[in-house]
């Protein structure tokens, strides 16, 4: 979607307001020792107690209220009582909510307490990445600009990125056009427009370029158990600087 009106700021604001807080939370609430399932409920209660809807619950009747993966996956794993959290691991939870009728979408990798180098530099070139697209979302500016820079930026920390996910545009559903490449397309001519809602993610990873659906039906592999990190912000493209609204 884009903005359109007073209303509609808000409204974005207010839900990107919101699912920026449980992600917040649910980092700092993340220990060893504690199951994925465990860590989806303190979602379901600030969900419940704020009157937002899941938005993958919502849309895609997802069995959980974020999606919780734990290092060799890659995306979309479902919270489970069997997935316990250990010290050093590699974690994604990626929040995203319906409220008021707006939608915002964000994600954080990160690791329990100490863990390999490897892992925390992915998780910092992930952020990186991310933060650098953003910066190229400018009125008037190509769309390809942002996967150029957030693959660049990947390759400069000395990671690739998974080309066949991507960020998409929100704000009136869950997602909607345009696709949001973590690579640059050369013959994509599309500019960005004032207002324009998009939840920009990287999908950095150690070695494979493509993901693959489990056999659960919604948790994202690779075939080489590559580790991959995201990090994602929903923002409003403007004229001189991009609004975050998940900071």
């Amino acid at each position: 979607m884009s903005i359109h009106d007073e209303k509609d700021l808000i409204g974005i604001l207010r839900t990107g307001k919101f699912v920026a807080k449980v992600r917040d939370l649910l980092v700092a609430s993340a220990k060893p020792g504690m199951s994925t399932k465990e860590l989806d409920q303190i979602a379901r209660e600030e969900f419940e107690k704020e009157g937002a809807l899941s938005a993958p619950k919502f849309d895609y009747q997802f069995p959980g209220y974020t999606c919780i993966s734990v290092n060799h996956e890659v995306a979309h794993g479902i919270p489970s009582d069997e997935t316990i959290l250990q010290e050093g691991d590699l974690v994604n939870v990626d929040v995203s909510a319906k409220l008021d009728g707006y939608y915002a979408d964000t994600g954080i990798s990160f690791t329990i307490g100490k863990s390999k180098p490897i892992l925390e530099n992915l998780c910092r070139a992930a952020k990186q990445s991310t933060m650098e697209a953003i910066g190229q979302a400018r009125t008037g500016n190509y769309l390809r600009n942002l996967g150029k820079m957030m693959h660049r930026s990947a390759k400069e920390n000395g990671f690739t990125v998974i080309k066949n996910l991507a960020g998409h545009g929100t704000g009136r559903k869950l997602h909607e056009e345009p696709q949001v490449l973590v690579y640059e397309d050369k013959k994509d001519n599309r500019k960005l427009s004032n207002g324009l809602v998009l939840a920009i993610e990287s999908f950095v990873s150690t070695g494979s370029e493509f993901a693959y659906e489990a056999e659960d039906g919604w948790t994202l592999v690779t075939a080489d158990k590559s580790y991959v990190a995201q990090y994602e912000h929903t923002v409003i493209v403007c004229k001189d600087k991009a609004i975050i609204a998940t900071l």
